[in-house]
This record gives C-alpha cells, structure tokens and sequence, in this order.
C-alpha cells in the first residue's frame, strides 16, 4: 500500500516534557513546530525525541497507516492527561524499509519545517 505522506509535516521539537506512563512507557508532550506560525502539541511515548530533532507529524485530520495495513485518521485525544494534535510517525507508517515500529523518524537538518517529508528514508 502506498502513503500519501504530502498530508504530513516536517516539525522540529521546541519543547518536550514527560506528562505520565502508558503501558510502562514514559509519555511525553511535544510542542512541535510544523509552520512559521504554527506550533502544536504531540504526546508520543517514542523513547528517542529530543529538543531539535526534526520530525515526521501526521496533525490531526490526516491518516496514518495502522498495523493492520489499512488506513486510520489522526484525531485530537487527551492523552496523558494533555491535549494531543497529532502523532509522529515511525517508519512504518510511512510505509518506508528500515526502522522499528514506535521509533519516531528522525530527519536530517536540511528538511525544511513544514515541507512533506521524503517518500522514502533518506540515506546518510
């Protein structure tokens, strides 16, 4: 199955903060800019997020690949007791090889912030 990945975003985390544990895993909120202007909230529990690396988000409104190979939508949720605008999203969602499932892509610098993300992983 192919992923319209032009309904994602380049972000770079701004800001990130635990907010509680789902299933034994540390959550965090994310304040992510996605734009210029526009600076959102993701709560995520993947272990390697950290101030500055850009990001793959699907916002709210988008759809992500599930893992049963049909496409889910993106909605607002209260995770964690914080307002959740999105997900970021791992290699798998994007239907690219390589990567682990719950591992937020992380990209390189020159990606610009609100840009569509590659349609494949970029090789180093």
């Amino acid at each position: 199955m192919s992923v319209d990945v032009s309904q994602y975003k380049v972000g770079v985390i701004q800001s990130l903060e635990e907010c509680g544990n789902s299933r034994g895993q540390t959550l965090k909120a994310c304040k992510i800019k996605i734009s210029e202007n526009d600076i959102i909230c993701v709560v995520t529990s993947a272990p390697n997020v950290r101030e500055g690396s850009r990001v793959v988000v699907a916002p709210a409104g988008s759809e992500v690949l599930g893992k049963d190979g049909e496409m889910m939508p993106v909605t607002k949720a209260t995770v964690g007791g914080v307002q959740s605008e999105g997900m970021l999203c791992d290699s798998r969602m994007l239907n690219w090889s390589g990567g682990a499932e719950g591992i937020a892509v992380n990209l390189p610098n020159d990606f610009e912030i609100g840009s569509c993300p590659p349609s494949s992983k970029p090789r180093p």
